[in-house]
């Protein structure tokens, strides 16, 4: 099957985009080999390609090939053999046809989209942006516990998972580090900060200003060079993702579930909302060379929602690129499971069952106006990373714990179900399409100011206010930023703070350092999830809070696997104190 999720915020307002939100703002045209002469004549302007290696051959080879063609390396990607080279854009692709060590070439291409398309644009569509202090003790395994911060009362996702029951017992270990692939973290905001680590953080994207067409991609650069620092955040959904899973429990703000680990930045995603390959293959094997031991992933690689090898709707061209995103992210996601990354990714928000996936009319949704609709066939066609190897597939509840109307299901990818938002949840009651059916988490000043949700002065608009933005500040001035989203990008860090948990409990400590193999969290995080039966009846009729009939969903299997919830609920306190049986 294929889809995928980026996060989701809930967007009522004008230019916020939510999350799990594909950021990227480069395109990559994968362009298949064809056969011609090495003789091929090189002419045009220079541009970005990438290059993968065939099964078996070596990057060096990958780089000599680049360099007889006429090439340039720029950066080079060993443990998936993907390759950054600087040629004339034609002729290039013909002179590296035969090369038994070149699997596919591709030209990077920049394309038409504005700062306001990134506000708008959404992998995840339909995202509606619709207490005690903390204090620090030692717990088991020389880890603090935490209490709770003044906004949790507002966190009934931190609560549904029963985070404020399992840091009595486990609140994280700084040792335990959990890397974010995401548009950046702010690693500034105060409720990020002391969890931040700046030492490993690394921004793998470089800022996109315009286009072929001088029309604007990110937008100017705000930093010299064109690439952020590692601990800027500059589109808000990475910010969100980080403060769910561990904003600090030290009685200011919020906290996440699980406040004492240690939050590494690994951007993929660009400020206007896409996520191209090179910038997350790069991530995806960093996570492993840095020892990072859970990784959150809210996203979808762009262009294509689904990658399908043989769609007759696609030309060569399309069906080479889409083998090649295939190829790069599975060698990746392989990688980092080796090195002991446990992969938690969003099951997606097209409100679709994975297995039986409906017609895609949004991809490639880059370079602009080349969407075309195609019929996926499950066969063939797989959404990336969700559809890649050891993803641990999250779909996301509302408030009352039945599934979200946008997200996605089925028995194929599902592992656990987690707390998402779902601002129509509650029909026929006050809590109906309120912001309190939403996720609260953190959210960067400068993404509230360029979204009119601050002034100038820091203070609410009237805008920012309708959507739930909230102000806290402490004794010295200090003050952050919070608002509320939804989507499977706000799930899947849920589950990901407790695959944390499970960590900082049951992993092994050496020479400062934490591991658990990949395996024994899923067992632990699958085991001690709470069942969730199906719902009576079975077929939910979204269309009662005005969804299209497509919307509606069928829920099939038992209370210890459906398709809408997988293996059931996470449960942070069941995970810290009932599941070392799972290790067995």
């Amino acid at each position: 099957m294929s889809k995928v999720g980026k996060g989701v915020r809930v967007k009522r307002r004008k230019t916020f985009v939510a999350a799990l939100a594909a950021p990227l703002v480069v395109s990559l045209a994968w362009i298949a080999v064809p056969s011609a002469t090495a003789a091929q004549e090189l002419s045009g302007k220079t541009v970005e390609f990438n290059v993968l290696a065939a099964d078996g051959a070596s990057a060096e080879a990958v780089e000599a090939a680049v360099r007889s063609a006429g090439g340039t390396v720029v950066s080079t990607n060993k443990a998936v053999g993907l390759v950054t080279a600087t040629a004339p854009e034609n002729g290039f692709t013909a002179r590296l046809s035969g090369n038994a060590a070149v699997d596919g070439a591709a030209k990077v291409k920049s394309i038409g989209k504005s700062p306001d398309a990134k506000a708008t644009k959404a992998k995840v569509k339909d995202v509606e942006k619709e207490n005690k202090s903390g204090s620090n003790g030692t717990g088991k395994h020389g880890n603090a516990v935490a209490g709770m911060d003044p906004l949790d009362s507002q966190l009934w996702g931190l609560t549904a998972v029963r985070s404020h029951m399992a840091r009595t017992t486990q609140a994280g270990d700084k040792r335990v580090k959990v890397g974010v692939l995401d548009t950046g973290v702010d690693g500034s905001h105060p409720d990020i900060a002391p969890n931040f680590d700046h030492a490993l953080s690394r921004n793998f994207t470089h800022d996109i200003v315009n286009d072929d067409l001088g029309q604007e991609v990110d937008g100017p650069c705000e930093y010299a060079g064109c690439v952020d620092p590692a601990d800027v955040d500059n589109g808000g959904h990475g910010t969100h993702v980080a403060g769910t899973i561990a904003a600090a429990a030290d009685g200011f703000g919020i906290s996440g579930v699980a406040p004492n680990v240690s939050i590494v930045n690994i951007r993929g995603g660009q400020d206007s909302g896409y996520f191209f390959l090179q910038p997350v293959v790069d991530a995806m094997t960093y996570s492993g060379d840095a020892g990072l031991d859970v990784v959150n992933m809210s996203f979808y690689v762009d262009p294509w929602l689904y990658n399908c090898k043989s769609n007759p709707a696609d030309s060569p061209e399309q069906q080479a690129e889409q083998k090649v995103i295939i190829k790069a992210i599975t060698r990746a996601m392989n990688y980092a499971y080796r090195k002991g990354v446990t992969q938690i990714v969003s099951l997606g928000n097209q409100h679709q069952d994975l297995g039986k996936p409906l017609p895609d009319a949004t991809s490639p949704d880059f370079p602009a106006g080349t969407e075309h609709t195609r019929t996926i066939d499950n066969a063939d066609c797989l959404s990336m990373p969700i559809e890649g190897p050891h993803a641990l597939g999250v779909s996301a509840l509302g408030p009352s714990l039945g599934k979200a109307d946008y997200s996605n299901y089925g028995f194929e990818r599902i592992s656990v179900s987690a707390p998402g938002g779902y601002f129509r949840d509650g029909l026929g009651t006050p809590t109906y399409r309120t912001n309190g059916n939403l996720i609260l988490s953190s959210y960067p000043k400068n993404v509230a100011l360029t979204e009119g949700a601050i002034d100038e002065e820091g203070n609410v608009t009237p805008d920012g206010a309708a959507l739930g933005v909230q102000k806290a500040c402490k004794a010295d001035g200090t003050c952050g930023y919070y608002q509320f989203l939804q989507g499977t990008s706000m799930a899947s860090p849920h589950a990901t703070g407790v695959a944390a948990l499970i960590v900082s409990q049951y992993g092994k400590y050496s020479h400062g350092q934490v591991s658990l193999h990949p395996d024994k969290v899923e067992r632990v995080l699958e085991g001690t999830a709470f069942d969730k039966s199906c719902p009576s009846p079975r077929t939910v009729d979204y269309t009662l809070v005005g969804r299209p009939a497509e919307f509606n969903a069928t829920c099939e299997g038992d209370a210890a696997f459906n398709n809408f919830y997988g293996h059931g609920v996470v449960d942070a306190y069941a995970a810290v104190t009932n599941g070392k049986k799972f290790l067995k």
